[in-house]
């Protein structure tokens, strides 16, 4: 299980990525408050306490699970039983994710890459970036996925695509 940076789960990072030229991540990175938890789920179970983050045809919840060797924040749909990650243009399906729980989010309106101040570090690429949660209105839907900052963009899990947005919100933890 992983509390906020300090992961317990082998094969989590437990490790909060330096910047690196080109990456627009805020000067905090800390949460501003509240006692936000990764929780290890599986087969579309949502621990108590989740963190709702969009709907398609339900509610769909923040997670994150790994892929390639990257951790990569997503959209738990429950009644599909995974997690659906962004990567390398396609939608994944993880069958094991976490899900975050034990704060109220606030949603911050960003473009570009733009990463607000409070925003929670919430996985990182296969090279090491630092990925957040954001989400984006696509087709009907309010979808979660990941803000890339050195693409430009929040990525989103959708119809076996990764899609790109360059307005998007970005997860604050209150």
């Amino acid at each position: 299980m992983c509390t906020q940076y300090n992961c317990v789960n082998p094969g989590l990072s437990n490790r909060v990525p330096v910047a690196q030229p080109g990456w627009n991540v805020p000067a905090s990175v800390a949460p501003s408050g509240g006692s936000a938890t990764w929780v290890d789920a599986a087969g579309g179970e949502v621990p108590p306490n989740s963190v709702p983050g969009g709907f398609d045809n339900e509610q769909v919840y923040v997670a994150r699970a790994r892929h390639e060797g990257a951790l990569l924040p997503g959209k738990l749909v429950p009644s599909h039983g995974v997690c659906y990650v962004p990567w390398g243009g396609a939608e994944h399906g993880k069958p094991e994710y976490q899900v975050l729980v034990g704060c109220e989010p606030a949603w911050v309106p960003s473009v570009g890459g733009q990463v607000p101040d409070g925003a929670l570090p919430s996985g990182e690429t296969e090279d090491g970036e630092p990925l957040f949660v954001g989400r984006a209105k696509h087709e009907g839907t309010l979808s979660v996925g990941k803000v890339q900052a050195s693409h430009a963009v929040c990525y989103i899990p959708y119809g076996g695509q990764e899609i790109g947005y360059q307005e998007y919100e970005v997860l604050v933890a209150k």
